[in-house]
């Protein structure tokens, strides 16, 4: 069949699909795209999806197919982007988005059965490719439903917090580098990065990250710019949407997942347009949906309930493009928070993030010296400390503290995702473990989690790790949200500085946002780390460059977490009191 041809799909007549259609853009690079047009005449609006990962998957992996919104009256535009499968050029993540997707925009709105109304989805790099163009406000683009994305690619994406995002960022750097050797029909080189990725559990454990074997070679080259900026510089500023969110201006469904890498990115993106979106009209079009989901596939976190299936999403989506694209009132702003509520197991309409009655509430860390591992005396209570003496424990990177379950990415062979039992890892006296009484009434926490740590180390940089978990009357420990701190980074992302050993410092940790009911005669607890590896890389505790030094440098530090009447250490929970 020849490019651009159009043939009806097997079993649906009323769809037809185009392949390899070529787009020009500014600098003269053709881009393809795929279009799937629906039956009739038109003229019909346009909903374009640009992703790196091939256009005839279309992100269906968690999507329904692109045909499925043809069906439904749409002009359904995936397109490769720069560098990728069919599309000439080379591939940098985030580099040529902004002017690539603002050029795909305005060349869609203008194909034969176009409207000149261009809606935009798809998840995580797929977000990046729709908010990175907003920020240029191509006429032609009307809204945009940017899922599981970040708000920028340093911290949240790349970092956290000063750590490096290891299991995400090393498995996303070796599969991309992967689709770079197929494109060049490097079949030696496509063997090799696949092991990699099927063998990245043990990959983690190389030193020093920045001769990674992998990525050393022809393809993916952009790993070792990202470990060359460790900090928040411009190389990162650049592509940075929360820098300015007057430049948005269009309407956005902003989906996310309780379990997902890019929860907090996606709330802030949510919360940074409805306050601060460049029109009235902007801000008053924002919608947030939240479900027990992990990065991919959409596969519930939660209990089993019809509720929480992935299709939600494409139901809501299709709502939101019949309103937004085709005029028709669909109710889908008549709530703009729509968050399924784990533990309730229900969805839930809010008319803000956080919900109002939603309140930080203080609850303290408190022991007798002893809180190491789960068989220790650590507690955690809304009572205040006073005399108490601190917990004691040791680091020593070439034994990080192993943990499974959390926020990361992508596959949950290669990075530690969703909720998963911690009761095995909290047994080393490497952590500190924090447990409330059994609670009378139920409590349900809906808003932001950070921790407040008052510590001291040995050693001139170190990290802090914390995670939240609920514990079940069987033992179960399941984590609900963590968070990491790299101690040179605790002042400034863009300006490190060192620490004076044996000094106490105080730490603040976000951990990132929560959506949950603790059932009563469940406990809260907190457990404190220096590492929560293979999800965050490993902090050497030498004060020395970032991923140059190999395990030999690598020192243990002594750690001291503080909680007394001077140093009141804290994990802040956002408690709803009223409904």
């Amino acid at each position: 069949m020849a490019r651009g041809t159009p043939r009806p799909l097997p079993g649906l007549p009323g769809v037809a699909v185009e392949r390899d259609v070529p787009c020009r853009m500014r600098d003269g690079a053709m881009l393809f795209a795929d279009i799937y047009r629906p039956a009739g005449e038109g003229p019909f609006p346009v909903i374009l999806m640009r992703l790196p990962y091939d256009k005839t998957q279309a992100e269906n992996i968690s999507y329904s197919h692109p045909s499925w919104y043809a069906r439904h009256g749409y002009l359904v535009v995936v397109q490769d982007v720069r560098g990728c499968n069919t599309s000439e050029g080379g591939f940098t993540p985030f580099q040529h988005e902004a002017e690539d997707g603002y050029d795909a925009i305005e060349w869609a709105a203008r194909l034969p059965g176009a409207n000149g109304r261009v809606g935009m989805y798809g998840f995580s790099y797929a977000g990046a490719t729709q908010l990175l163009p907003a920020t240029l406000r191509p006429p032609s683009l009307v809204t945009i439903c940017p899922a599981m994305t970040a708000s920028q690619y340093y911290e949240g994406w790349t970092y956290n917090q000063g750590a490096l995002a290891l299991a995400f960022t090393m498995s996303w750097a070796v599969d991309l580098a992967s689709r770079e050797a197929r494109k060049a029909r490097d079949d030696r080189a496509v063997g090799e990065l696949s092991a990699a990725y099927a063998s990245m559990q043990g990959w983690n454990w190389f030193l020093p990250l920045a001769s990674f074997p992998p990525l050393t070679g022809v393809y993916g080259h952009y790993f070792q710019e990202w470990l060359a900026h460790p900090t928040y510089d411009d190389y990162w500023r650049r592509w940075s949407i929360d820098e300015d969110y007057t430049r948005l201006i269009v309407p956005a469904l902003h989906v996310g997942g309780w379990y997902d890498i890019f929860l907090s990115g996606t709330m802030k993106n949510f919360t940074g347009m409805r306050g601060g979106a460049g029109t009235d009209a902007a801000r008053a079009a924002q919608k947030l949906l939240i479900g027990p989901w992990t990065h991919m596939p959409w596969a519930p976190a939660s209990m089993s309930s019809e509720s929480v299936e992935p299709t939600i999403v494409d139901d809501m989506q299709l709502r939101w493009f019949d309103q937004m694209l085709k005029g028709e009132e669909t109710g889908v702003l008549d709530s703009p928070v729509s968050l399924f509520v784990m533990g309730a197991e229900e969805w839930r309409d809010f008319p803000d993030w956080p919900p109002p009655g939603s309140e930080a509430t203080r609850w303290f860390l408190h022991s007798d010296g002893r809180a190491n591992s789960r068989f220790g005396d650590g507690r955690l209570s809304r009572k205040t400390p006073s005399d108490e003496p601190p917990d004691v424990f040791t680091t020593d990177p070439l034994y990080p503290a192993p943990r499974v379950g959390g926020h990361s990415c992508c596959l949950d062979f290669v990075a530690p995702m969703g909720p998963a039992d911690q009761s095995a890892a909290e047994i080393f006296n490497a952590i500190l473990v924090y447990t409330s009484e059994p609670l009378e009434l139920p409590l349900e926490l809906i808003g932001d989690v950070s921790v407040t740590l008052y510590a001291a180390t040995t050693t001139r940089d170190t990290d802090w790790t914390a995670r939240l978990c609920e514990v079940f009357p069987d033992g179960r420990s399941v984590n609900l949200q963590e968070g990491i701190v790299r101690a040179r980074y605790r002042e400034s992302l863009a300006e490190p500085t060192l620490l004076d050993p044996d000094t106490v410092y105080r730490y603040d940790m976000l951990l990132g946002p929560v959506g949950v009911c603790i059932a009563a005669g469940n406990r809260l607890r907190l457990s404190v780390s220096g590492s929560d590896f293979p999800q965050w890389d490993r902090n050497l505790n030498t004060g020395g460059a970032l991923f140059q030094e190999g395990a030999t440098a690598s020192v243990v530090a002594t750690q001291t977490v503080l909680h007394d009447g001077n140093h009141p250490s804290h994990v802040t929970l956002p408690v709803v009191t009223a409904r």
